[in-house]
């Protein structure tokens, strides 16, 4: 029996396990196959607001940023990383991946008071990253129009959004000017206001916010897009005195304090790493670290040693600090010169996440994740930085100083000047005593029995009788003065008020006036321009077979100014796709020339240089026969730059050597700046790569690789999409809702929208007739939300 008991037991111990082994196997496999499937990275991208290229640790050893200094280092950094010049393009086209002609937005930024923002029939990033099954979250800074409910972020592909939807707000009391009196609250949640938060820094607060929302992201096992967008370093220029302090030793109060407002950025950087770490989301992440523009050097920014500042197309303005830190990189602790611009991570995030980036039409950004990732060639040859329209360059003149019909029609300028009232010079009256003017008062006689009292006490008493008098006589002569000056005051405030409104309107009829001849003459000039581009086809049609049957081939020699070296240039009516060219013998989308190279029809090397008339051919166009050089447009094609117009403030401006902040940040943004070296018709061509900083002209020396750059002007500007600018809508203003920026039009469907439009109008006509009180119930109302206002 007791033999037969060991047998069972053995038995049983070894189907235990054996039944152990088999689900630890089928576990196993499963694991495998989960561990086989690929799991879409986490994606964390930290955008920074006007960081210059000198405002970093490891460009620049005096701006103490520890955590960006070690990231970089530890991943890939990108020294030829192109962004915008302003805000508003560079967050559009991150978001679309489109150059900023294909949206509407190629002037300046979109202003709290414009109804505008992105076009409501492109997808976006955050849109396309949904549909892969990503949680998407923005925290920061939206800046790309808020005027409907459908341009909210809510709106265009985040889930959730904390933060402000204007340009530039205040760091503690989160407070918005659009101008001098146009102010209003700027933090909201989702889609309504984030009241009771003031106080609190901005950035501390963001990036409490991101731990977050890292910290619920642990449990639900999806993909995560987090931007975090933050305010800094934009002005107003405030930080905690605690991270001041390190900087001490900076004499410039401005640099001084946007040094400490990167060393709060670099803190920011750190808590969310740490949170990437401490939550298990870090191993599967990728971070890209990326400013939006150039520094302002009169707010304490840094491009140096590039030349230029934000707003303008200089390298200073455009060349953007940037970095990718990930685990998933292949080749790390490297820096990359490939040429990357920021309409490239739309497709390079999509095609990490799973995607198909051609799913989105009209894509003008390359995925360059091999280029960062495994260090190959980037695919990228050419960057459209911008065609601005309706900025032309003309002389410099008075500041309010307004061509009638644009530049180039010869008319003279109209000097609107502003009215000045000159200050009535008020006369003060000053009370003068007389020294011979006899009192008025007499000191009665006492009666003789009465013993006399000494002479000193009557002269008191005397005096004290005629100072009483005196100050009688005296606060009614002030009495009556001051109310005199009352009724001048009040009749001179009514006659200036009324200066005032006479002066508006006719400065209001004049600007309608000059809008409306300068689009006739616009409307114009695009029919002298379309037929200018016919005969030039006509003329380049002909001229193809006389260039056929001379001699084509380039001259081992360099051709002298006014000379042309390079076979037929391409025609202006071509359409080729990003990253391919319209003339003879295309490269490959993939080739990357190298320095000093071209990726089109075989220019002369840079370093040949023979006399003129090494050319038998004819003489290229002029380069204002092809393209308008008045208009602002900047585009980069290898290593070559070309500018025309006025490309901004062009001077190489030193850290620690401006003054502080001149002006309020709107004047910066609004004010047309025209250097001293722009004139009509000019172009500046560069050559990047040796010559970094911008410092020598080539256009002079190099009128081919003029022509070909001016064609490829030519062939982005036949895709160019009408600019959206429309004028500021007094209907945004703060005033008439709650005193916070919010949106102003209501969405309405365009079939419904003119039936109700009609609806409402017949119905205010029916109260009108029926309501008899009505203008005393829409005083009450005004005085109502008034006080509520105004907290009273």
């Amino acid at each position: 029996m007791m033999q037969a008991a060991v047998v069972v037991s053995a038995l049983s111990l070894l189907l235990c396990v054996d039944g152990s082994k088999t689900k630890n196997s089928s576990r196993s496999e499963s694991d495998r196959t989960r561990e086989e499937e690929p799991r879409r990275p986490h994606l964390i991208f930290i955008l920074i607001d006007d960081q210059g290229y000198n405002d970093i640790g490891y460009h620049n050893p005096r701006i103490q940023t520890p955590t960006l200094d070690r990231l970089a280092s530890e991943g890939v950094r990108l020294e030829s990383y192109y962004v915008q010049p302003i805000c508003t393009p560079s967050r559009s086209q991150l978001l679309t991946g489109r150059y900023q002609i294909h949206t509407g937005l190629q002037h300046s930024i979109i202003r709290p008071q414009q109804p505008n923002c992105l076009p409501p029939q492109m997808d976006t990033l955050p849109q396309r990253l949904q549909t892969l099954g990503y949680d998407t979250h923005l925290v920061g800074k939206w800046h790309l129009g808020f005027c409907r409910k459908s341009c909210l972020p809510t709106r265009k592909g985040f889930d959730t959004f904390f933060g402000s939807l204007t340009g530039s707000v205040d760091y503690y009391s989160y407070g918005s000017c659009d101008g001098p009196g146009v102010c209003g609250y700027d933090l909201h949640e989702n889609e309504g206001v984030a009241w009771n938060h003031e106080g609190r820094y901005s950035t501390a607060m963001f990036t409490q916010r991101a731990r977050k929302i890292l910290q619920n992201h642990e449990t639900r096992g999806r993909p995560l897009f987090l931007m975090l967008s933050l305010q800094a370093v934009h002005t107003p220029l405030v930080s905690p005195k605690s991270y001041i302090y390190p900087y001490r030793s900076m004499t410039n109060l401005s640099r001084r304090r946007l040094a400490a407002m990167v060393s709060t950025v670099d803190e920011a950087v750190r808590n969310v790493t740490y949170a990437l770490r401490k939550h298990g989301l870090y191993k599967n992440s990728v971070i890209i670290y990326s400013t939006d523009n150039g520094a302002q050097p009169f707010t304490g920014g840094s491009n140096w040693p590039l030349r230029g500042r934000k707003g303008t197309y200089w390298e200073g303005g455009i060349r953007g600090v940037g970095f990718v830190h990930s685990p998933l990189l292949k080749r790390r602790r490297r820096v990359s010169k490939d040429l990357i611009h920021i309409t490239d991570w739309f497709p390079t995030l999509v095609r990490l996440a799973g995607g198909d980036p051609d799913q989105s039409p009209g894509l003008d950004g390359f995925d360059v994740w091999q280029t960062i990732s495994e260090g190959k060639a980037s695919p990228r040859t050419e960057i459209l930085h911008n065609i601005d329209p309706l900025h032309k360059s003309y002389k410099p003149s008075a500041p309010r100083d307004v061509p009638r019909s644009g530049p180039g029609s010869g008319s003279k300028p109209v000097k609107l000047k502003r009215p000045a009232f000159k200050k009535t010079q008020k006369k003060k009256k000053i009370l003068r005593q007389k020294p011979q003017q006899k009192s008025a008062f007499k000191v009665k006689k006492k009666h003789k029995n009465f013993p006399k009292r000494p002479l000193k006490n009557q002269r008191r008493e005397t005096n004290r009788a005629r100072s009483r008098v005196q100050r009688k006589t005296e606060s009614k002569r002030f009495s009556v003065q001051r109310k005199t000056e009352s009724k001048r005051s009040g009749v001179q405030r009514k006659t200036e008020s009324k200066r005032f409104r006479v002066q508006r309107k006719t400065e209001s009829k004049r600007f309608s006036v000059q809008r409306k001849t300068e689009s006739k003459r616009s409307g114009v000039q695009r029919k002298t321009e379309s037929k200018r581009f016919r005969v030039q086809r006509k003329t380049e049609s002909k001229q193809k077979f006389k260039w056929k049957h001379q001699n084509t081939t380039l001259p081992t020699s360099r051709p002298g100014p006014g000379s042309w070296s390079g076979p037929d240039p391409p025609s202006p009516t071509c359409r080729p796709g990003p990253g391919t060219w319209s003339g003879p013998d295309p490269p490959s989308p993939t080739s990357r020339p190298g320095p000093g190279t071209w990726s089109g029809p075989d220019p002369p090397s840079p370093t040949s240089r023979p006399g003129p008339g090494s050319w038998s051919g004819p003489d290229p166009p002029s380069p204002g026969a092809l393209w308008d050089t008045s208009v602002q447009a900047a585009i980069r094609v290898g290593d070559w730059k070309l500018l025309t117009g006025d490309p901004g403030h062009g001077d190489w401006v030193p850290p620690q050597i401006l003054p502080s902040l001149p002006g309020r940040w709107w004047n910066l943004e609004r004010s047309v700046s025209f250097s001293q070296a722009a004139e009509r018709g000019r172009v500046w061509l560069f050559d990047i790569s040796a010559d970094p900083l911008e410092r020598h002209d080539l256009s002079d020396q190099r009128p081919e690789i003029v022509q070909v750059l001016l064609q490829r002007l030519v062939h982005y500007n036949w895709s160019a999409v009408p600019v959206r600018f429309p004028p500021d809508d007094p209907r945004a203003n703060p005033r008439r809702r709650r005193g916070a920026w919010e949106p102003w039009i209501q969405d309405q469907d365009p079939e419904n929208g003119a039936e109700e439009e009609e609806e409402q109008k017949k119905k205010k006509k029916r109260k009108r007739g029926k309501c008899h009180l009505c203008k005393l119930n829409a005083f009450f109302h005004k005085l109502n939300s008034r006080m509520m206002e105004n907290k009273i």
